[in-house]
């Protein structure tokens, strides 16, 4: 019997307080009327940004039998989406992966590169990891790195001053390596404007999506971005709607959190902005 639904595996770890990662891509894909079907990576307490002390625990090695039953009851996916991988194990699982559940090449491919940001590797990150992240980044129907992870995929040194009117360039390089569409976010103009960059391989098309930027930045942002794009993919929608729909989502989910004057360490108001993301009815 065929599915009347849409199905997404997300390969992400999972943060019991934080809004970001599975705690993000759940809520978000299933509002969308996409059913999740989560691959935790780890388990922390909390997420990183903004708390010490969190408990860790990888499920590297849980990730394999896991994964061999989903392959044993002959599981199918309409879209594969990894976010944060711990390791270079983790992205040579990720790869095994793609071989073993996307065989046919059907299922949307969607990797969000987690490297660094602002300028720098995250903690858990060295340059082995940014090789093995260049490898697998060009399996990809869909990449989504922010500026400090574009340069690393480039091999561009994390302090290099990019701005958008540099990208019409230096996208299609990274696209010729692999990945069919290239999204990257909170691109600044020389002018100071900020706005999303996308380049899609197949017709060669460059373009810019604006989108107002607020004061204060929060841990999540980069993985609900990736969620509702996904989402909105896998409603039909256009690429640069999808992009559209994310950007905005954003803008109103950070400007509830400041209203709110709650901890930035405690993520946006996504709860209270999921009904924007509700499928469109008839």
């Amino acid at each position: 019997m065929k599915r009347t639904f849409k199905r997404v595996m997300a390969v992400h770890d999972l943060s019991g307080l934080g809004r970001s990662s599975l705690m993000a891509a759940i809520p978000v894909l299933s509002v969308m009327g996409v059913q999740v079907c989560p691959v935790p990576t780890a388990v922390l307490s909390t997420q990183t940004s903004g708390f010490d002390n969190y408990t860790f625990v990888d499920l590297t090695k849980n990730m394999t039998g896991y994964l061999q039953h989903w392959k044993a009851l002959q599981m199918d996916f309409d879209c594969i989406y990894s976010g944060f991988l711990g390791s270079e194990e983790q992205i040579a699982i990720m790869e095994q992966i793609l071989l073993d559940f996307n065989a046919d090449g059907r299922a949307l491919i969607v990797i969000d590169p987690v490297l660094g940001d602002d300028g720098e590797l995250y903690d858990t990150m060295d340059m082995n990891m940014v090789k093995r992240m260049r490898q697998l980044v060009r399996h990809a129907d869909i990449i989504t790195p922010n500026t400090t992870e574009l340069k690393l995929l480039l091999g561009l040194p994390t302090d290099t001053r990019l701005y958008a009117e540099h990208l019409p360039d230096l996208l299609p390089l990274l696209a010729a390596k692999g990945a069919k569409t290239i999204v990257v976010t909170g691109v600044h103009r020389k002018n100071g404007d900020r706005c999303v960059c996308c380049y899609q391989s197949g017709n060669r098309q460059y373009q810019e999506i604006d989108y107002r930027e607020l004061p204060v930045s929060y841990p999540g942002t980069g993985d609900i971005f990736a969620s509702v794009l996904t989402g909105g993919i896998l409603q039909g929608r256009t690429l640069t709607d999808s992009i559209q729909l994310s950007a905005d989502f954003i803008c109103h989910a950070v400007a509830d959190a400041i209203e709110a004057g709650e901890p930035i360490r405690d993520g946006v108001q996504l709860e209270r902005n999921l009904h924007r993301l509700l499928p469109e009815t008839e």
